[in-house]
């Protein structure tokens, strides 16, 4: 009876911690785009707009609340029994692109890219990964999946992150001590970085100098791992796919056409046009003089000669004869 009173009141919360805000009118991130260029093994960042989001704000002071792991479609996870697997948690179409993820109240789940179309997201894509190290973290992901999150870790990552001699004792961060052994839960960040860890690839290791003056890497204390870090990471490439980018403000647009009223039909053989070049920027008119007017005079005698108007005909019917 407890354990049900119990259950139904993290319930609750979990409720309450998830509840979004409202999504922007217009989101800040090409999703059609960012779904063209995405490939499997990326690491997508989504700023989340729940009161959870919040918290982990604060925590890390960053925007990037969540980090999720791009598995691509069904077809393209090279393990059977890793697609079956995945097949088993979300029963997915052939061409539906899917991630792993860790979600509070929801543990590691397998979840539609198309999910997250109306935020902002960042893709952080390891550089220079083999395929074959990319399946084996996606393979890692998968045999996470039905893990609970934990919530635990994001409360001592908290007492983590505040300076560590203001604290009393008592109430100092057991990350190093606590759960040492295979975790049976754990949170969005820390999955990614272990996965990433089991082929030996670099999110942000620890380095240390030896007496010799060589460097060597340490592996970061998984549970440390936050959103931010793999796009802070120097191994991860950013990319961003903006509503507005560079490239709809076509770069011809700056070629450094002549701005005179000036056809050439070659080298050295030009037209001057009599009024401003309608595929040119418009340039101030020159100042209005009296040989101004007589130059224009004289070529108008010369290449134009007044026609009379014709009453006999209608003006519809000049028109058409025209």
């Amino acid at each position: 009876m407890g354990l049900d009173i119990g259950k139904r009141i993290w319930n609750r919360i979990t409720r309450w911690l998830n509840h979004e805000r409202p999504a922007h009118d217009v989101p800040p991130s090409d999703f059609e785009r960012l779904c063209y260029e995405i490939r499997p093994c990326d690491v997508l960042l989504v700023e989340g707009r729940s009161r959870v989001a919040d918290v982990i704000k604060s925590i890390t002071l960053s925007n990037w609340t969540h980090a999720a792991l791009y598995i691509g479609r069904l077809h393209d996870i090279d393990d059977p029994v890793v697609r079956e697997r995945v097949r088993e948690h979300y029963n997915a179409d052939a061409e539906e692109q899917l991630m792993i993820e860790a979600l509070l109240g929801e543990g590691t789940i397998v979840t539609p890219l198309s999910k997250y179309r109306e935020e902002h997201m960042r893709i952080c894509r390891p550089s220079e990964i083999s395929r074959r190290d990319a399946q084996a973290v996606i393979n890692y992901c998968a045999q996470h999946l039905g893990k609970d999150y934990d919530v635990r870790q994001l409360i001592d990552l908290a007492r983590f992150m505040f300076p560590y001699n203001v604290l009393p004792r008592r109430w100092r961060s057991s990350l190093f001590t606590h759960n040492a052994g295979i975790p049976t839960r754990t949170v969005c960040s820390s999955l990614l970085a272990q996965a990433f860890a089991s082929v030996r690839y670099p999110v942000l290791p620890v380095l240390r100098e030896d007496s010799a003056g060589n460097i060597h890497l340490q592996r970061r204390n998984f549970k440390l791992f936050t959103p931010r870090d793999f796009d802070y990471s120097p191994y991860f490439d950013v990319i961003k796919y903006p509503v507005m980018t560079f490239d709809d403000l076509a770069i011809y647009h700056r070629l450094p056409w002549d701005t005179d009223s000036i056809l050439a039909n070659g080298p050295g053989d030009e037209i001057v046009l009599p009024g401003p070049n309608p595929e040119s920027p418009q340039v101030p008119a020159p100042p209005h003089t009296a040989s101004a007017d007589r130059a224009v005079d004289a070529a108008a005698d010369r290449d134009i000669e007044p026609q009379e108007e014709d009453t006999s005909t209608p003006a519809h019917g000049r028109a058409r004869q025209r």
